[in-house]
């Protein structure tokens, strides 16, 4: 009797902590990690470590607060994303659209960011210790003034 009460309450518990554990909302996290899109989705807070986001879809979303520890975002679009107290250490930020995203406090400790847009992304109290940064607009100082918008680019190529 007692084993099978303990099997019970092993197989239940885990339903109780889920959603300490993926906070914002459940239904948006459930829709990004099955179809790769998630535009204006409510996922502040959401636990994302490790997570392949390759191409992910993220325009318009909160993630204010998230943890994408690890993280896969090669390709993304997070254009107008809410990024602000994020936890990006060590992930892997390639060709990742962030335009006009909010990036305020957001921790790249060992991230690789590379060739990724941050056209007119607000960028106060970033923490880049350790980051590997190319051809993109973030350093000391905040944006680089320089760095053209992608779609300048692009259009100028026609």
């Amino acid at each position: 009797m007692k084993r099978q009460l303990l099997t019970a309450i092993a197989l239940v518990a885990p339903l109780f902590f889920a959603n300490s554990v993926h906070a914002g909302n459940n239904q948006d996290l459930e829709k990004l990690l099955s179809t790769g899109e998630c535009q204006s989705c409510q996922l502040q807070g959401v636990n994302l470590k490790g997570a392949h986001l390759i191409g992910a879809d993220l325009r318009g979303a909160n993630l204010q607060g998230a943890n994408l520890e690890d993280a896969n975002l090669e390709g993304a679009d997070l254009t107008g994303a809410n990024l602000a107290g994020a936890n990006l250490t060590s992930a892997f930020v390639t060709n990742v659209n962030l335009k006009q995203a909010n990036l305020n406090g957001v921790n790249l400790t060992n991230a690789t960011i590379n060739d990724s847009n941050v056209y007119k992304a607000s960028m106060n109290d970033l923490t880049i210790t350790g980051a590997d940064i190319y051809n993109t607009g973030i350093g000391i100082g905040g944006e680089d003034a320089n760095v053209p918008d992608w779609d300048e680019i692009v259009e100028g190529n026609r």
